[in-house]
This record gives C-alpha cells, sequence and structure tokens, in this order.
C-alpha cells in the first residue's frame, strides 16, 4: 500500500479512537469530580488535533516535485513533526499547571467502580494502540506517526497514574491526584523535547546510518574496474527522497565510453535498488612504477597521523609535475590544515621536484 495512505489511514483511526476515549474521558470526570480524568480527556483532544496534523503532513509532504520544489515536498514532515511535539509540550505543561493548582486548592474526587473500569479501559486502549501507531511509523519511516505512538504511550502512562490515584482515594481517601498528575506532566515535557530535538536533530542533517551506507558502497564496489567507492554522501529530501553522490577510482586506460557504460549500470543498480539518484565522479588511477613508490611513502607517511582517517583520489600528473590526493581527517582533529602541510612536507623532502594539490574532505560516512 502507498505510504501516505498508510500514514492517513492510521491517522483517521487515531483521530477515532482519541475522539472516543474524549467522550469517556470526560463524561466520567465530570460526574467524578476529577481534574486528572478531565486533563486527560483534554490530553487526548491534543491527540486528535495531532493525528490532523499528520494527516496535513502526509497530503503535503505526498505533493509532486515543480519548479519551485524540485526535490519534492518531503521535509514537510518535519515540520508537522515538530508541531505535534509542540502540542505535546503543551499538554504536558497545562498538565503541570493544572496539577499544582490541585495541590494548592484541593478538591475532594468522587470515584464509582464504573468510573474505575472505565479509566482501567482507557489506559488498556491507548497502551495498545500507541504501540500499534509507533511500530506502523517505523514501518513507514513516518516522524509523525512515531511521535503520536510516543505520545499515546505518555497518555497510557498518564492514565495509569491517573486510575492509580483513583483506586487508592476510592479504598483509603487519600487524594494523590496532584502530585501523580504533576510528576506525569514531567515526563511529558521531558518526552516532548526529546521528540523535538531528534526532528531538530534530522532537519540539521545527521550522518547516514552505518549499515544502509554500508549497502550501497557494497552495492557500488561490486562492479568490476571499481576502487572504492569514496566520498558518499547521503542528502535527504524527506523519509522517501534521497540523493547521493560519491566517487569512484578506475584505471587511467579506461575509455570514456567505458566509463560511462560503468557510471550508468551502477547508478541504474542502486536506483533499483534503494531508490536513490546516484551520481558519480571519477577518480583516474595510475599508481605504478614511480609513481607506485610515491604511493606507498605516502602510505608510510600517514601512519604516523592516527587522525587521518583515509587517504584516496591518488594521481600524478606527469606533465605537469603534480600530486593530487584527497584526506579525510578525523572531526576531532583541531588543526587539520596543519596535518595537510606537514604531509605535503615529508613528501616534498623525498620528491622535492613535485607540487602537492591536497583536498581536505569530511568523514561524512562510515
Amino acid at each position: 500500500m502507498d505510504r501516505n495512505k498508510i500514514i492517513i489511514g492510521t491517522s483517521i483511526k487515531g483521530i477515532i479512537v482519541n475522539l472516543a476515549l474524549v467522550a469517556f474521558k470526560a463524561a466520567v470526570g465530570f460526574f467524578a469530580n476529577s481534574i486528572a480524568i478531565i486533563l486527560d480527556a483534554v490530553n487526548n483532544l491534543t491527540d486528535a488535533f495531532s493525528s490532523i496534523i499528520t494527516i496535513v503532513g502526509a497530503k503535503l509532504s505526498g505533493r509532486a516535485p515543480d519548479k519551485k520544489h524540485p526535490y519534492g515536498h518531503g521535509r514537510t514532515e518535519y515540520i508537522t513533526a515538530v508541531i505535534i511535539a509542540e502540542i505535546v509540550l503543551l499538554a504536558g505543561v497545562i498538565a503541570g499547571k493544572e496539577s499544582l493548582d490541585k495541590i494548592i486548592h484541593p478538591v475532594k474526587p468522587e470515584y464509582s467502580p464504573v468510573s474505575l473500569v472505565i479509566i482501567g479501559v482507557a489506559v488498556l486502549v491507548k497502551f495498545f494502540f500507541g504501540r500499534y501507531v509507533k511500530n506502523v511509523g517505523k514501518k513507514v519511516k513516518s516522524g509523525n506517526l512515531i511521535a503520536s505512538g510516543q505520545d499515546a504511550f505518555m497518555d497510557a502512562v498518564l492514565s495509569f497514574t491517573t486510575l492509580v490515584a483513583a483506586l487508592i482515594n476510592f479504598f483509603t481517601g487519600l487524594a494523590l491526584e496532584g502530585w501523580l498528575g504533576l510528576i506525569i506532566a514531567v515526563f511529558i515535557v521531558k518526552a516532548a523535547i526529546e521528540m523535538l530535538m531528534e526532528t531538530f536533530t534530522t532537519m540539521v542533517g545527521v550522518r547516514a546510518d552505518k549499515e544502509f551506507s554500508d549497502k550501497i558502497k557494497e552495492s557500488i564496489a561490486s562492479f568490476d574496474g571499481v576502487q572504492g567507492p569514496y566520498d558518499l554522501n547521503l542528502h535527504s529530501y524527506g523519509p522517501e527522497k534521497t540523493v547521493a553522490s560519491a566517487n569512484i577510482q578506475v584505471a587511467n586506460a579506461m575509455t570514456a565510453e567505458e566509463i560511462h557504460i560503468l557510471t550508468r549500470n551502477i547508478e541504474y543498480e542502486v536506483f533499483e535498488k534503494y531508490g536513490i539518484v546516484l551520481t558519480l565522479g571519477i577518480y583516474a588511477a595510475n599508481d605504478e612504477g614511480e609513481f607506485g613508490e610515491m604511493r606507498r611513502e605516502l602510505e608510510e607517511i600517514l601512519k604516523d597521523y592516527k587522525t587521518v582517517l583515509q587517504m584516496h583520489g591518488f594521481y600524478v600528473e606527469k606533465a605537469k609535475n603534480t600530486c593530487y590526493f584527497d584526506l579525510i581527517i578525523d572531526f576531532d582533529e583541531k588543526d587539520k590544515e596543519g596535518i595537510k602541510n606537514e604531509i605535503v612536507a615529508k613528501m616534498k623532502e623525498k620528491y622535492s621536484a613535485y607540487n602537492y594539490y591536497v583536498i581536505l574532505d569530511s568523514d561524512i560516512t562510515d
């Protein structure tokens, strides 16, 4: 089934479930004079609103690319995920405020066995529905559904504490709603902040999943004549849109036609397997004879630099006496330029006739 249809269908179920819970809890809270249950009902109402936002996000993100947005609208989902997390945060703050009011100005609730049963059923419904929504979210890679599922789980915990407070009050007369509500409000706020941070981190850009990037590299490296790949970049434009680039090294003697056929086949396979539009750059390899000795000398020098993670793209242009190579240096190394200059200086000691053109690449993927 289409990913957006799954997200919308799951969200519609969420609206129905939450509105039903709102009706039951609001009625029970009103007749039992319980601010905790009424707050629980309000929280379910915000969940229904979150599901509506998820549907809007799915509709917007599913729009086809256009001239103004050539990479599609997939990142809209990140924006709606932030809105949902902010709704959860607001619900937590309101719950905390109302719980404090309940502690300062206590009102004796009046629970009945029927109201306790309804609360218990609500706990089970939210717990299992939350797990369902979160699992669907993971399956279709929807941050909105994952956030909604996490929110539903927190609601189940909140409802459970309400049930515990109600049982204690029913059997002992002690009113603990305010204190328990305050504790849960803190957890809700914490969960909302974590959801916000996770979404913001994704929007800023995170390191590609190692297992996924390894699979792409394996596909590229499986072709005859390919050395590498190197410099794999994965750019996400939403859960379903990824654009990639990488460099491969090929024999210096390969013709333009051979390189064309090779890169076409690689790009086609990556697209068929992973749905990723890949662009390949080319390094030529001429590390035989004298140039092979230069490469081995460079590799020996690099052994003294633990923060140099990789060297690639080695090529010597004899006509201009220029040696090219790229270095990947650990992010923790503060003086990357200094390291590069030291390496070049050591190469010049042995091969002084050559100029050195060195590019510092970023450690983007594992």
